[in-house]
């Protein structure tokens, strides 16, 4: 009989004792080991965490590349599973997941995430939200990116997408969502200028514009409900914002800082 293969599942935290209590629930039970990598957050989310795993690691933010590496490097498990920690495995993806490292031979699975908002999980809006996050250890696996927008790759072409998805708990509520897209805003304008991007007037004209019917029309969330419209107007301000803040940077010295 062959051997079955490990999974470590690793995660940075900082505040996210709304979140965190939820995702361990789901993945404990195929999880060899559970990494944890917290930003010294002052809430309860380290106490939460101890209830799952011993394998708490403190380090001060750097980022959210640097953070994930580090996490991912404290990985001892064939298989690595990088998760957010308001990422939530379901029933049937964790199933899969164990049958898959088990049973194929490939380096890398995508998984998709759907986003659960104002209660509903969202079939069109967002979507698809393919990301690698399932990876052999052994194939090299690194973050990449700037300061948002990073990815994980790893050393191999040998990847394939899983049949079921994830659930991602984005926001808490409305205002939670209008704050996040603000910070996410910024933080993409930053990444923009770091590269050497430019913002414009036709930009701020017809970018949000563009993003909006593209999510609301071409990606069909409009069959969403309301929710498919909130989320299509969220992408117009984010869109919006981004440029304006561009705008701003572009008439300023590039400044390396990463934040959080």
């Amino acid at each position: 009989m062959k051997n079955k293969k490990t999974l470590s599942v690793c995660i940075i935290t900082f505040n996210e004792e709304d979140n965190i209590g939820n995702t361990l629930a789901h993945i404990q039970h195929i999880a060899d080991e559970i990494v944890i990598v917290d930003s010294y957050s002052t809430d309860k989310t380290v106490e939460i965490c101890k209830k799952y795993t011993s394998k708490i690691f403190s380090h001060k933010w750097e980022g959210f590349i640097k953070q994930k590496n580090i996490a991912l490097n404290k990985c001892k498990s064939d298989f690595i599973l990088s998760i957010d920690a308001d990422e939530e495995i379901t029933k049937k993806l964790a199933d899969e997941i164990v049958d898959k490292i088990n049973n194929l031979h490939h380096d890398g699975y995508i998984i998709n995430r759907k986003t659960k908002y104002l209660g509903k999980i969202l079939k069109h809006s967002w979507q698809p939200d393919n990301k690698l996050r399932l990876v052999k250890k052994d194939a090299f696996p690194k973050w990449h990116g700037e300061i948002v927008h990073e990815s994980l790759k790893i050393q191999s072409s040998m990847i394939v997408n899983l049949d079921n998805y994830l659930i991602h708990h984005s926001y808490k509520n409305i205002e939670d969502h209008n704050s996040k897209t603000l910070k996410y805003a910024m933080l993409s304008a930053l990444s923009y200028h770091k590269i050497g991007k430019q913002s414009s007037i036709l930009k701020l004209l017809f970018s949000p514009t563009f993003n909006f019917i593209k999510m609301y029309f071409f990606r069909l969330g409009f069959l969403d409900g309301i929710e498919g419209l909130i989320a299509a107007r969220s992408g117009y301000i984010y869109t919006y914002l981004k440029y304006l803040y561009l705008y701003e940077l572009n008439k300023k010295p590039i400044n390396n800082e990463d934040t959080k």
